[in-house]
């Protein structure tokens, strides 16, 4: 399998890396639009400064990690140009551009799979595993707030010049509630602030949001970015259901802006009438091994032809709740789906 890798940043190489060290695959070009620092590992690869230059070469998968608003476009010219795609999330920064880029794959027959690392965490499966045995309606109560400072802080502003921390983090949570809950949602109403002059001020970098669906479910997510933020209750991932409750403990005190920690579990605290039960998950894969299996996935799908028909649904609901969360706050109004 012929790989190219656009986009060399934190994801970028990370996917990069995971094909490197793949069987029968073939890293042919890595894009991206400067002079950057890579890991030993990927030294060796051609670097191309545009895309064009990487289509040129006749990829079998185009991996897209570039910021969001490029995202869309570029999934659309490698499908057309014969490639399958891994696209980061958010799929693309408007709701009609990721049913642009999904109905291109259905028309092309070529596979699409959207960066929701979360579905690759054997803990967060076994978390959506015991909420659905739980049976809903469900309250989903998520965060992930960051205090962010220098270099972290410096991303977190390039990310807002295209996306809101609402959006960049939130579709990976509501991903989760969607696979929890096969319900539509059908309404949201969102709340931010801008905390900083440094960025832009249509932009917010502190959100949260609520949302309904048609089962009577709902949902609040909070996510922000930045010095100021607060390092109490950052990590907050809770289901609850008439049934009990299912609840992620912290796997440590790494701080809110260790990557590695927005992904660990330190164990499932599962609440029903009849008493508790802690699950307890030792070898919690760290970031590049969450990598890794995406990327496998990916090549797996390829390979066995697998249906990403609800995967490409569930990515572009995932993206219009936490869209029309931005669009709430933008207005402050309600927003109707």
């Amino acid at each position: 399998m012929r790989v190219l890798i656009v986009g060399l940043g934190n994801m970028g190489k990370s996917h990069a890396l995971a094909h490197h060290r793949a069987e029968a695959v073939e890293v042919i070009g890595l894009v991206n639009r400067s002079t950057c620092d890579l890991p030993e590992e990927l030294t060796g690869y051609p670097l191309l400064a545009t895309f064009e230059e990487g289509l040129a070469l006749r990829p079998d998968l185009v991996v897209i990690a570039t910021y969001s608003d490029s995202h869309a476009d570029l999934a659309v010219r490698a499908m057309a140009a014969g490639a399958h795609v891994f696209v980061e999330k958010p799929l693309a920064t408007t709701v009609a551009d990721a049913e642009r880029v999904v109905a291109m794959a259905r028309q092309t027959g070529k596979k699409l799979v959207v960066g929701y690392i979360l579905r690759h965490h054997p803990s967060w499966i076994r978390l959506i595993a015991e909420a659905r045995a739980l049976g809903g309606p469900y309250v989903f109560r998520m965060n992930l707030n960051q205090q962010s400072t220098g270099a972290e802080w410096a991303t977190h502003k390039a990310l807002m010049e295209t996306t809101s921390p609402l959006v960049d983090c939130g579709v990976h949570y509501v991903d989760v509630w969607c696979q929890i809950t096969d319900a539509k949602p059908v309404a949201v109403h969102g709340m931010g602030l801008r905390l900083s002059d440094e960025i832009a001020p249509e932009m917010y970098n502190y959100g949260q949001f609520q949302v309904m669906f048609d089962d009577g479910s709902v949902g609040w997510y909070e996510a922000g970015w930045g010095p100021m933020m607060s390092e109490t209750a950052f990590f907050v991932k809770d289901v609850i259901s008439p049934n009990g409750s299912v609840s992620i403990t912290e796997a440590d005190k790494a701080g809110s802006a260790d990557i590695d920690g927005h992904t660990k579990v330190g164990g499932l605290l599962v609440h029903r009438h009849d008493g508790d039960q802690m699950i307890n998950l030792p070898d919690e894969p760290g970031h590049q091994e969450l990598c890794d299996a995406e990327q496998a996935y990916v090549r797996q799908a390829i390979a066995e032809d697998l249906d990403l028909g609800r995967h490409m649904d569930d990515a572009v609901r995932s993206l219009a709740i936490c869209l029309a969360a931005d669009e709430s706050i933008r207005t402050g109004a309600r927003v109707t789906l």
